[in-house]
């Protein structure tokens, strides 16, 4: 007999039984992601059928509705996914959450989406994957397309939008100056990044903040592979205006091949007309960067197609190649 068990302590996970299929998610994870319960499918012993976390306290507001959050979710096929899911949803329902979201691990910052449309080209590095089957377990569990995103593959590096030159001349009259990341103050560097992204990310979809200590672990995780030159940052009257964050494609390395794709995986502008078109130019001058350091291809990750402003400012230089989405349901 299945049965559903809930994890008070990431101690308790050591009792259940790790499979391929569905994993255990680490200890580490569980405790510094903070969600407000931690479920486990079993076979009625040890061994795990499905695993979702629940997170219905500090999420975002939404219009009209109050959101619950799944994430960590796994599961190892359409039954089990069914019962977890249909269990989540009646446990958000209970704390008084009026739809629920997912996959979403709590924040935007974590991992989040489903890929629904994969296309020819191989995953890259930091792009979020999963089973193909995984979007039909929430399909069949009542849920509908929520969000949806996309990534864009630009082959031609030479292009360069013929409006930058005005943008460059209004920056530096203004005082905006733009320069590589300095890898001599890394940590200062992820301070002023930090702070830019506390307001540049405050009306993205779904955004709520992390911890400081949280958003500087994320980016020491990757430090080794950092380039300085393909990760801009613009001041302005002694703070962070905006910044693009770029990293070479090392999966290509691990297939055995060389590296000819560098990932554009975030970008963030201070809002106002002073900064119209910062975030275009900044994207601008990492595309040449990218060129001048011999790479080939240059990926537009994971954009919002909600985002009018980011969608057409990859639409200039690049073509999608895959496709993801966020998926809701109501509860009622």
């Amino acid at each position: 007999m299945n049965t559903f068990t809930l994890i008070s302590h990431s101690d308790e996970l050591s009792l259940f039984s790790r499979t391929e299929t569905v994993p255990l998610i680490s200890a580490d994870e569980l405790t510094r992601h903070t969600p407000d319960s931690h479920w486990l499918l079993t076979d009625g012993g040890s061994d795990v059928l499905a695993r979702c976390s629940l997170w219905w306290q500090s999420v975002p507001e939404f219009p009209e509705q109050r959101l619950g959050f799944i994430g960590h979710y796994a599961a190892r096929d359409l039954k089990s996914s069914a019962k977890l899911l249909n269990h989540a949803c009646a446990r958000l329902k209970e704390q008084e959450c009026t739809m629920a979201v997912g996959p979403l691990d709590g924040t935007t910052w974590r991992r989040y989406r489903f890929v629904v449309e994969r296309g020819p080209e191989l995953p890259f590095f930091l792009e979020p994957d999963n089973p193909a089957d995984w979007p039909e377990h929430f399909i069949d569990a009542g849920f509908n397309e929520f969000a949806s995103y996309s990534s864009s593959l630009n082959t031609n590096l030479e292009y360069v939008d013929p409006r930058m030159d005005s943008v460059t001349e209004r920056m530096e009259s203004t005082g905006i100056k733009i320069r590589h990341l300095d890898p001599a103050r890394f940590d200062q560097e992820l301070d002023a990044i930090f702070e830019l992204s506390l307001t540049g990310f405050q009306h993205n979809f779904l955004y709520a903040p992390i911890s400081r200590e949280e958003f500087k672990a994320t980016y020491r995780r990757v430090q080794t592979y950092i380039k300085p030159e393909l990760t801009l940052l613009a001041e302005h009257e002694g703070k962070a205006a905006g910044f693009l964050f770029a990293i070479p494609d090392m999966l290509q390395v691990q297939r055995g091949g060389s590296i000819d794709t560098v990932i554009m995986k975030s970008i963030a502008v201070l809002p106002g007309k002073t900064y119209g078109g910062l975030g275009n130019l900044l994207m601008v001058r990492t595309i040449g960067n990218i060129h001048k350091l011999g790479y080939k291809r240059a990926i537009h990750a994971l954009t919002y197609d909600g985002n009018s402003s980011a969608r057409n400012m990859s639409a200039h230089y690049a073509q999608p190649i895959r496709r993801y989405a966020l998926f809701s349901r109501e509860l009622i």
